[in-house]
């Protein structure tokens, strides 16, 4: 189980070599797939959030400004479209770009991650109902040696040899082993369902995979975690760069084009002809700068975040170069375990003829 643990963590090549995608249903495939689309949507609008939507107005208003008898409402109409377009935010829109880009690419990984460890539970579910099979197939035996037993004690019964205590304790002793068997059919069924929740294969068909043990070098250099907090880092780079610049100066483009209507003017009580409707644009340029009390504090934060997550990648690749130690170390004794077995097994064979 712990080599598996390490190896499905450790390559996306070998995932895609050894058909894992497989033991995953169609239906989470088409869940990581909305994921993936999603992401890219959010990545396109995060990239160009630094474009300026057109503003399109429109107002009406009437008034009487001088409540006289005889005087007519005047009414007042204007339309416009508006422009407001930085061209010029002292690198923040370049930094924007490439934060929208790192923050796609932690995206795909994060949906990478999620997508192996369903893989993982998936086969980890499988290894599970084959080890439940040879559980019940060994406690079937020990019902079979508990049925012998109380056959033999049962004969010493008859012939004097023993009270009924020693009959007794061996009834109760198959029924204990026999109880065991309910609760190992039981806990394979409950893994089954499990494994049936997230998988199309049918159980008794599908094979465990034999995944390759990895060097370390190569464990940690492909690692899937490592990467992902790898492209969080760069994610944080770029948004400190996109919060400094927020505070320098900001060069926009302006333009607008208005129409205005007024009907029925009035001046003091007298009503004068109306006005020609009256079109006309404008544009020019805008420089901004704003002046914030919480500049610096903004900007400390930010760098903060991106000096912490280049401390979570030494944390993590420490932390996985201690796993692999540890699961290297455990197939070592899982070795010496197995010849111990093949050695057992000669010897119980000898003991059975």
């Amino acid at each position: 189980m712990q080599r598996l643990v390490l190896c499905s963590l450790a390559l996306t090549t070998l995932l895609s070599a050894q058909g894992l995608d497989a033991y995953i249903s169609g239906l989470k495939h088409k869940e990581f797939s909305y994921d993936e689309d999603k992401a890219l949507v959010e990545k396109n609008k995060l990239r160009d959030s630094w474009i300026q939507p057109l503003q399109l107005r429109y107002s009406i208003s009437k008034s009487n400004p001088y409540n006289e008898q005889g005087s007519q409402t005047q009414k007042t109409q204007n339309a416009a479209i508006v422009m407001d377009q930085p061209i010029f935010k002292s690198g923040g829109i370049y930094y924007g770009i490439k934060f929208a880009q790192a923050s796609y690419k932690y995206n795909q990984y994060s949906i990478e991650v999620s997508r192996r460890k369903l893989i993982k539970e998936a086969v980890e579910l499988l290894m599970q109902i084959k080890q439940s099979d040879l559980n019940i197939q060994k406690q079937e035996l020990q019902i079979d040696n508990s049925r012998i037993n109380l056959e033999q004690k049962k004969e010493q019964y008859l012939n004097g040899q023993l009270d009924s205590g020693f009959l007794n304790n061996a009834i109760i002793e198959k029924n204990v082993v026999t109880q065991v068997l309910f609760d190992l059919q039981t806990n394979k069924e409950r893994l089954i369902s499990k494994f049936e929740a997230i998988s199309d294969m049918d159980y008794t068909e599908a094979n465990i995979p034999q995944l390759k043990l990895i060097s370390s070098d190569k464990f940690l250099q492909n690692n899937i975690d490592i990467k992902q907090i790898q492209s969080q880092s760069k994610r944080e780079q770029y948004n400190k760069n996109v919060t400094v610049a927020k505070y320098l100066p900001t060069l926009s483009f302006t333009a607008s084009y208005n129409w205005d209507k007024l009907e029925n003017p009035s001046f003091a009580g007298t009503n004068v002809p109306s006005p020609p409707e009256t079109k006309y644009y404008n544009y020019g340029l805008k420089a901004s700068m704003p002046l914030d009390w919480n500049t610096f504090r903004d900007i400390e934060s930010s760098r903060v975040e991106y000096l912490k997550s280049l401390v979570l990648v030494d944390d993590k690749k420490r932390e996985l170069r201690a796993l692999y130690e540890q699961v290297t170390q455990n197939l070592k004794n899982f070795k010496k375990k197995i010849e111990l077995s093949d050695e057992n097994k000669v010897l119980y064979s000898t003991l059975l003829s």
